[in-house]
């Protein structure tokens, strides 16, 4: 029988060479996709988003590379818990503090993404993560949390960022300092159900999840952006990368029920894990939404 397996072709990014698709998104544009063909996609809404965004070349460990990183039509889960600011802390470096939701109490949260058109082509994604206090804030952290909410703006660092594919994997940890790795991830979004699955390193279960997606609210374009900043420490530096998102259709549901969250063997349940969370406080899915990742800058003051 004739094989079904996609024909790659091998690109490099700085001193790696990694596979992707071939006659994908980044084969054919490197990172600087004619928006009018992703236009005729049937999975993207609109490409308004992007049209006023400028894409600047920049010098990378991975190379030069074009920036942001577009991602057209993806979905996104993400369970909330309240953590122990002691556990949280022993976690992060000494250089980023927790930002308490309550005094001892601060927040961790489990992530799952699918990117299904994207400029390095699709991919899924998890991630173990704590909200921080942004860089260079020193008054009181209720503020900072006040001014998120009402921003729209959080500030975290990951402990775990698995993905499904060699790009990401490069790009994430060479180009941004992620601590990404590639594994089997299976990430299912719609309107209905919300399931994911991350193995292990023996092919057994990492962490597994399954719940009814909440209602979803449609929004236009442009409408519904949030922000997060995310902090790596790259080459020795700090580095802040920003990702700004277009919500197109949201749902959430405070103190859920029928959320089945299985921790297995493997680095993301570890980490998970270490952070002692204590309980579920919020369960958000995205089922359309786009984003912009912009490439890491250098933050001085940490």
């Amino acid at each position: 029988m004739p094989s079904t397996a996609q024909k790659t072709v091998d690109v490099e990014l700085g001193q790696r060479v990694v596979p992707v698709p071939e006659g994908g998104l980044f084969d054919r544009y490197r990172m600087q996709t004619d928006l009018d063909e992703v236009s005729q996609d049937p999975r993207v809404q609109s490409v308004d988003f992007f049209r006023r965004l400028r894409k600047t070349r920049v010098e990378s460990p991975i190379g030069p590379t074009y920036t942001p990183n577009f991602y057209y039509a993806m979905s996104s889960a993400r369970l909330t818990m309240l953590a122990p600011t002691s556990a949280i802390r022993k976690r992060i470096p000494a250089e980023l503090e927790p930002l308490e939701v309550l005094p001892g109490l601060g927040i961790a949260s489990v992530m799952f993404f699918r990117y299904d058109v994207c400029d390095i082509d699709f991919y899924t994604e998890a991630a173990v993560g704590v909200a921080v206090r942004p860089a260079r804030h020193g008054g009181p952290g209720v503020l900072d949390l006040t001014t998120a909410l009402v921003d729209d703006h959080l500030h975290s660092y990951v402990l775990s960022l698995p993905v499904n594919t060699d790009i990401a994997q490069v790009r994430g940890h060479d180009g941004y300092g992620f601590p990404k790795w590639v594994t089997d991830l299976d990430v299912d979004i719609d309107a209905s159900r919300t399931t994911a699955r991350i193995a292990n390193a023996d092919g057994g279960v990492d962490v597994e999840f399954t719940a009814r997606t909440p209602r979803q609210k449609a929004s236009s374009t442009g409408t519904n952006v949030s922000s997060l900043t995310s902090y790596t420490l790259l080459d020795g530096v700090w580095q802040s990368t920003l990702n700004q998102t277009n919500v197109l259709a949201t749902g959430s549901s405070s103190l859920p029920r029928g959320v089945d969250l299985t921790l297995g063997d493997g680095r993301m349940s570890d980490d998970l894990r270490s952070l002692k969370p204590i309980r579920t406080i919020r369960f958000d899915v995205t089922t359309k939404a786009q984003a912009a990742l912009h490439m890491p800058v250098p933050v001085p003051a940490l």
